[in-house]
């Protein structure tokens, strides 16, 4: 197998390897994340790292489809106002963040890419909102544009299935992002931190349907809730394999002409 049909990711690709894969039948899975606090013992990259985990591990069950998929470059930002009050919080605006994931989309489609996936872990209401619109507003339309499918991990479907913390929105840095980048990235958790710290129970959905705005009105004091003292890489890798094969299937359910 060569570099160019071994590889996942697009930065590893020279340019033509890249027009090699790059064509309509070719899925492009975009990772957006965000740059902000997630507790004492996880890094502000968190959503990136957790993206990205998830897009790498959908490009693997789509090669196993038969579908040829390569992940984008991350997006490291997104808007972040929950995390008001505490360092570390990189923000876009609304408009910033609309145009942004255009301009990529627009880019690829521009050399014959016509499927793109969002792979988004960072679930602020309103950062979801947009992505939501943007994918809506590539849904449809000739053949010479791309089709957009956001995977959106906030649908009851996809919350079922990753447990009683992320279902009541306490996971913010909690046992299940925690999981998730003990098994990407274990280096980058302040384990001595993570083994200290107690439950927090804040029942954000309940808070934000109140009109709640932030972690920190919220009641979570050090940018996180959940248990992450619980968590396990186990887990993690549990979670990356459920949220690719959700991803996959509502790809291939929404193109089901990119099964071979």
């Amino acid at each position: 197998m060569s570099g160019s049909e071994a590889s996942l990711e697009l930065v590893r690709l020279t340019w033509p390897e890249a027009r090699e894969r790059f064509g309509p039948k070719l899925v492009c899975l975009l990772p957006i994340g965000a740059t902000e606090p997630h507790g004492p013992h996880l890094p502000l990259d968190t959503d990136v790292t957790i993206a990205r985990a998830q897009a790498l591990r959908a490009a693997e069950l789509f090669h196993e489809r038969g579908v040829d998929a390569l992940v984008l470059p991350p997006l490291a930002y997104g808007l972040t106002r929950f995390t008001e009050g505490f360092e570390g919080r990189v923000t876009l605006r609304p408009g910033t963040l609309w145009a942004l994931l255009e301009d990529v989309v627009q880019s690829v489609e521009e050399q014959g890419v016509r499927h793109v996936v969002f792979v988004n872990a960072h679930l602020e209401p309103e950062h979801v909102k947009i992505l939501r619109g943007v994918a809506a507003d590539y849904a449809d339309g000739p053949a010479h544009r791309a089709r957009v499918l956001f995977a959106d991990n906030t649908r009851r479907r996809w919350a079922e299935a990753l447990g009683g913390e992320f279902q009541s929105g306490d996971c913010h840095a909690g046992r299940y992002e925690s999981s998730i980048v003990l098994a990407a990235d274990p280096g980058a958790v302040r384990e001595d931190a993570r083994a200290r710290l107690e439950p927090v129970k804040i029942d954000l959905i309940e808070k934000m349907r109140a009109g709640v705005k932030s972690f920190q009105a919220a009641g979570a004091e050090d940018a996180y809730c959940g248990d992450p003292a619980s968590a396990s890489p186990e887990e993690g890798r549990s979670h990356l394999d459920t949220l690719a094969s959700l991803t996959v299937d509502s790809a291939l359910e929404a193109w089901p002409h990119l099964i071979p």
